[in-house]
């Protein structure tokens, strides 16, 4: 089955050909019966405004159904935990709903966030590959504890038509900001992949205490090194946004938030100066902005760097409805009908 966990998981021949498909769908805009009859179940255990509007628009704009359910409030609280003795508040096992859900529908989509609690489990992406054991139809990850893989291809699009098609080699820094709260790093980790596949010079410039996983890193350089690109990081933010083409701001957690919340807490109100801001722009090469939003103004970046015309956060966020176009259509092997693929 057609599943999409995270884009490093499939050949490059299924990331390639959505990002053409993103890119053709934005050119074209049109409305197909190519998915006529089918029925896609969505299920967000986390709260959503873009991957949600963008995933049920993706079906209707591809003709077909979506029913959307968010568990606790119009369906049964869920237990993830194998032999769990069920006598709390969940009132469903993920087995069994995941189980019926797969029987009515032609795919899933599903969003659940990291924990910040349990290290092991969000390394592991549990519950959502708890899902996708559970189905019997391919599963599309909407957002996970690791990885989120629609905002990642919406991204890789927005810089392809942002540059011309020129991406490779372009300075691409991923830019820890501050935030009052501790963030999943499932859209830092896909964006790091997305821009060492795009072959860029990326820089992950983040304070002391916030690096991304070890295996994460690792993941990337090894990518970029194949694509002709380069994955570094800094833990100073002047000599990371030196001459850069694309700023992308991102909060997240630092690694002591499993150990000790306190502590994280502090640390990320000590780097409030991690923030950008206009003077934090003039000293890139007249670069791009970029955020997957929602994004908090005044506190991971200033209102003149979002009014700016080099300001992409609303182009992403458009890209994300035909980025969710393209991975439906691989999903359900549209691209096997040549004349459709052409249209």
């Amino acid at each position: 089955m057609n599943s999409l966990t995270d884009w490093s998981d499939l050949p490059d021949a299924a990331w390639e050909g959505c990002l053409r498909r993103t890119l053709w769908h934005r050119a074209h805009r049109q409305w197909t019966a190519a998915a006529a009859g089918r029925a896609l179940g969505l299920v967000f255990l986390n709260p959503s405004l873009r991957t949600r509007a963008a995933t049920e628009l993706a079906a209707a704009h591809l003709g077909a159904h979506a029913v959307t359910l968010t568990p606790g409030q119009d369906t049964w609280p869920l237990e993830w935990r194998d032999r769990a003795v069920m006598d709390g508040a969940a009132a469903e096992h993920v087995r069994e709903a995941f189980g019926v859900l797969s029987r009515y529908v032609d795919a899933l989509g599903v969003r659940t966030f990291a924990s910040l609690t349990d290290y092991r489990a969000d390394h592991d992406d549990t519950a959502f590959r708890a899902i996708v054991a559970a189905s019997n139809v391919p599963v599309i990850n909407l957002e996970s504890a690791r990885w989120h893989p629609g905002q990642a291809l919406a991204d890789a699009a927005t810089l392809v038509d942002r540059f011309d098609g020129e991406v490779r080699g372009k300075k691409f820094v991923l830019n820890w900001a501050p935030h009052p709260k501790a963030l999943p790093h499932a859209v830092p980790n896909s964006t790091l992949l997305m821009a060492a596949r795009m072959g860029m010079e990326v820089v992950v410039a983040r304070p002391e205490g916030f690096g991304l996983a070890s295996d994460v890193m690792d993941l990337a350089r090894t990518t970029a090194a194949r694509t002709g690109g380069s994955v570094t990081e800094s833990a100073n933010q002047d000599h990371a946004l030196s001459g850069a083409h694309v700023v992308y701001a991102k909060s997240w957690a630092g690694a002591a938030v499993y150990d000790d919340a306190a502590s994280e807490a502090r640390r990320r109100q000590n780097n409030v100066g991690w923030r950008i801001d206009g003077a934090e722009m003039v000293k890139t090469n007249g670069a791009a902005f970029m955020h997957c939003l929602p994004v908090r103004r005044g506190v991971v970046v200033t209102d003149d760097v979002l009014a700016s015309p080099n300001a992409l956060h609303l182009l992403q966020a458009e890209y994300r409805l035909h980025a969710q176009k393209a991975i439906l259509e691989w999903v359900w092997d549209l691209w096997r009908d040549p004349t459709y693929v052409r249209a």
